[in-house]
């Protein structure tokens, strides 16, 4: 994104005027903005060149600029990249382990990991592949709630493949689990603090 045009180089003649605390001045002719802004020791700056006339705000550039880049860079740390993690399964799987690799992929996809079920057929199993959805799309009931389909089960080589997306993002994930994080060490200081009150006679 290129910087605005601030102060002089607000070349229209008039611009939608918004006040440093947000308030709606008016249109207004862009030297009479710009007088505004340098009688507040601010700079005029134009926040919405496409609409007509351009909206123009009064602000400290200077702080303006800081405070973006700080967002952008907290947002590049938040979106971290969805990575897409594999479970393979047998055609004959025993409850067991098919009880483990289900816990292992809802453990994937609360982290707001994709998650893309195998099923690995040996000889004859790829004579039938109705068994291989079937155990497929009962794996996708089971986690449901943490993930939904984005394809369905379909053959790969001599493989069955089929793609669970998280319900929530990469980013939403990690907020959850921080916010679990913090209620946790909280709970632990208050309980701390309340066993070393004087108990009221």
């Amino acid at each position: 994104m290129s910087d605005p045009r601030i102060n002089e180089r607000i070349r229209v003649p008039e611009v939608r005027l918004i006040g440093p605390g947000g308030e709606q001045i008016g249109v207004v002719r862009s030297e009479v903005a710009l007088r505004l802004a340098q009688e507040q020791d601010l700079d005029l700056v134009e926040v919405a060149p496409d609409s007509r006339p351009p909206v123009a705000k009064i602000m400290d550039y200077g702080k303006f600029k800081y405070e973006t880049a700080q967002k952008a860079k907290e947002a590049r740390r938040n979106q971290a990249n969805t990575v897409l993690k594999e479970v393979r399964f047998r055609l004959k799987i025993d409850q067991h382990d098919y009880d483990t690799k289900r816990k292992r992929a809802e453990g994937f996809l609360k982290a707001g990991d994709k998650v893309k079920a195998m099923i690995l057929f040996r000889g004859r199993e790829q004579q039938r592949p109705e068994m291989g959805v079937r155990l497929l799309m009962k794996f996708a009931e089971e986690v449901a709630e943490l993930g939904s389909v984005e394809s369905r089960p379909k053959i790969d080589g001599r493989n069955m493949v089929m793609i669970i997306a998280p319900v929530k993002n990469k980013s939403e994930a990690k907020a959850e689990q921080n916010a679990q994080r913090a209620a946790t060490k909280q709970a632990a200081r208050d309980a701390k603090s309340a066993s070393k009150e004087p108990v009221a006679e």
